[in-house]
């Protein structure tokens, strides 16, 4: 009889715990970026790894160039105020010596090198001096905005890809979540909304790749304008001042 009771307690246990296991509420899907992204589809995956990939090299590019451009304007500075101080030409290009390591003393140092190729042993000098050292200056110049607009271009690609790319992953993930819908049955939100999410994240990094690599592009490419447009006017004006020596 004890036994009896015991059993019939067992089964009343056993039955109370499967009553509040069906009436606790389902376990809430975890929206965490790391969920999202290890739900994704292989496809998806891809895109957003591509997508931080470009994030990270965009930042990179764009901490490099500021403090380039940075260096570059302080050189420039420097160099404005030794060849306006009173120094004779010939000095200056002594004392910056063969290898110079500013673009402005680049330029100048082109200018000079040309200037003194263009003398004869007696003095004189040879003909068409003037047109040999802007050509010379000039290609200085183009090698320093070679320099400076390295890598700009690989901004301006990824401001205006990366939400292609993130929106072809939003793309492939909600297929594959109304894929999934078809197989299971079952249109619940419940079911739909963790695909549309992880499809969703990629346009999200996507966006996060774009904006700060378009404007970043607009900002570093004006700068480096500026910075050509200093070299191209001092190029101008020192070739003037040995225009006024070819004359004289």
């Amino acid at each position: 009889m004890f036994q009896t009771f015991l059993a019939l307690a067992q089964d009343a246990t056993d039955v109370a715990t499967t009553v509040a296991a069906a009436a606790a509420p389902a376990e809430a899907p975890d929206f965490s970026l790391v969920s999202l992204f290890m739900r994704a589809t292989v496809v998806v995956q891809l895109v957003m790894l591509g997508l931080v990939l470009m994030s990270f090299w965009s930042w990179s590019i764009i901490i490099q160039k500021g403090i380039l451009f940075r260096a570059s304007r302080k050189e420039a500075a420097i160099f404005d105020r030794a060849f306006w101080s009173g120094e004779p030409l010939d000095e200056l290009y002594e004392t910056i010596g063969p290898t110079p390591e500013g673009a402005s003393e680049k330029i100048f140092a082109a200018g000079m090198l040309e200037w003194r190729r263009s003398h004869r042993q007696d003095g004189g000098l040879i003909a068409g001096a003037q047109a040999r050292i802007d050509r010379a200056m000039d290609v200085a110049i183009n090698r320093e905005a070679e320099v400076l607009n390295k890598g700009l271009s690989f901004l301006a690609t990824t401001g205006s890809t990366a939400p292609f790319i993130g929106l072809f992953g939003t793309i492939w993930g909600i297929k594959h979540s109304f894929e999934q819908i078809a197989i299971s049955q079952n249109t619940s939100l419940a079911v739909v909304a963790p695909g549309i999410a992880e499809a969703l994240l990629a346009t999200g990094i996507g966006l996060i790749a774009a904006i700060p690599a378009v404007v970043a592009y607009n900002k570093l490419n004006a700068d480096s304008e500026r910075i050509l447009g200093g070299y191209e006017a001092f190029a101008d004006e020192f070739a003037t001042i040995l225009s006024r020596q070819l004359d004289a």
